[in-house]
């Protein structure tokens, strides 16, 4: 991945740089030949600029944190559309040029701002929307009223992603009245369900969303104070297994021992899916190696909350098996629930499975050999059948060049510290599709979060120290891409 970007299509005068000419500036300019884009002391204006305005940032987080943006279709969606026009507002105020597109979705939310004449082209992205929030006996406190412990704000969406919207609106309140790029800010309205509209406003709004560079806030860093770049994802799919050994239920006294009950078959053929050692056991699955960095099992036992005396399972490197190995992980099982139960065996079951595939890995050959393997698997032949629900590709960077050198020393001046590449255990799919319709944008993938965010889980939270940092971080890298160009 390159950071000069061919010519965007002619977008009606709202982006009046030629986007072109500004990174063709930028990809000549070599390490050895370019001075320091900004100097320290207008990064010590820009942090001091964040702090003033964190008061109003954490307020405004708190109010788009109290619309229940849940895009999961069981729930109400009028909330989904108020939370699009509580975006909206905060961009019109700003000043930038905002319309709210739905595309037989939920809202998206789009605003552009001009920078300098030439200048180069920023896409923010982030979304609004949220996951549902559970059981809310296991919450603390309410889900949907951000509340402070630790310096932490807890609630579902104060950190994935409504801290990610308001990321880069401080940003661009840090620069008020005098932006360095031009900047487009893209705020989904259903990334926790799918994205299922993404492609057609890429396909009918692309052209407002091209840039020299794309800043997507859904990512994590490495712990509190050390921040990262998420340079890989891993790809993932999800499907159904049903199995079947009966053409109905019947007597478990009368039949058990020569028929064999479905749910049996099932756990019998779900455990095919493991070696001994619990390594993926379906053959032909793209596996790679993680990067080297400090990371044992003790820190992997706190942050994930495996009880004393369980093992781990896979080979390899830890960050291995996280980020750059296949996993499959069973999420959910039809089957007669304890309180319910008779004896009798049962005629069918069915599970949901996520695979988890390594970020080179083709999503659509992944589903064929999980599909070859169960049904090669099935036991006492039980009839199975494996239907895909959903399937993404991962993401690697070729994360290089001196769009990619600016974000890292952006990192750097927010935190102290030298960022670090990571990857990411978990999917976001649609990157891949801002990877195909942008194939020559730098691609920066970043975030919020923390090892102890619990995103999509009970009692998220976001640090408030980090929080800002980001913030920080986010204004530098503008100001940084802009002064490329010089």
């Amino acid at each position: 991945m390159t950071s000069k970007l061919a010519a965007a299509p002619d977008t009606g005068g709202r982006h009046t740089a030629s986007v072109s000419a500004a990174i063709g500036r930028v990809a000549d300019v070599t390490d050895a030949a370019r001075t320091p884009a900004i100097t320290p002391d207008e990064i010590e204006r820009i942090r001091a600029r964040v702090a003033a305005l964190m008061p109003k940032v954490r307020a405004d987080l708190e109010a788009l944190v109290r619309i229940p943006s849940v895009s999961a279709s069981s729930f109400d969606q009028s909330h989904v559309a108020r939370s699009a026009e509580a975006v909206a507002e905060l961009l019109r105020a700003e000043g930038l040029e905002v319309e709210v597109v739905t595309e037989g979705g939920r809202p998206a939310v789009i605003g552009h701002v001009d920078g300098p004449e030439g200048a180069p082209t920023v896409t923010l992205y982030a979304h609004h929307d949220v996951q549902p929030p559970g059981d809310e006996s296991d919450w603390d406190t309410a889900p949907f009223e951000l509340t402070e412990r630790d310096g932490r704000l807890y609630g579902r969406g104060a950190a994935d992603d409504k801290a990610g919207v308001m990321a880069h609106i401080a940003a661009l309140r840090a620069h008020s009245g005098d932006l360095p790029v031009g900047l487009t800010i893209f705020v989904e309205g259903e990334e926790e369900s799918g994205s299922p509209s993404l492609e057609t406003i890429l396909e009918r709004h692309g052209d407002r969303l091209a840039a020299d560079a794309i800043v997507i806030a859904d990512s994590t860093n490495w712990a509190v104070g050390a921040p990262a770049l998420t340079t890989t994802l891993r790809g993932g799919l999800r499907a159904v297994v049903t199995v079947r050994t009966l053409d109905h239920s019947v007597h478990s006294g009368m039949y058990g021992g020569a028929a064999v009950d479905a749910v049996t078959a099932l756990v019998r053929l779900l455990s095919s899916l493991h070696d001994d050692d619990g390594s993926v056991a379906v053959a032909g699955l793209d596996a790679g190696e993680a990067s080297d960095l400090d990371y044992d099992e003790a820190r992997f036992r706190e942050e994930s909350g495996l009880l004393d005396g369980v093992d781990l399972i896979g080979t390899g490197s830890i960050l291995s098996r996280l980020w750059t190995k296949p996993s499959i992980t069973t999420i959910g099982i039809d089957a007669t629930s304890i309180d319910k139960a008779s004896n009798t065996l049962a005629a069918s079951a069915a599970a949901k499975i996520s695979v988890r595939l390594a970020p080179t890995q083709d999503p659509v050959a992944a589903f064929a050999l999980v599909k070859a393997h169960l049904e090669s698997h099935a036991p006492w032949g039980a009839r199975v059948e494996v239907a895909l629900e959903e399937s993404g590709p991962g993401f690697a960077a070729d994360a290089d060049g001196p769009v990619y050198d600016e974000a890292r020393a952006s990192f750097a001046d927010a935190w102290g510290v030298d960022p670090v590449d990571i990857g990411v255990g978990g999917s976001i799919p649609f990157i891949a599709s801002f990877v195909e319709r942008f194939p020559d944008a730098a691609i920066i993938v970043t975030g919020v979060e923390d090892p102890d965010t619990r995103a999509h889980g009970a009692n998220e939270s976001l640090h408030l120290g980090e929080f800002e940092k980001v913030c920080v971080a986010e204004a530098v890298f503008l100001a940084r891409v802009g002064a490329l160009h010089a």
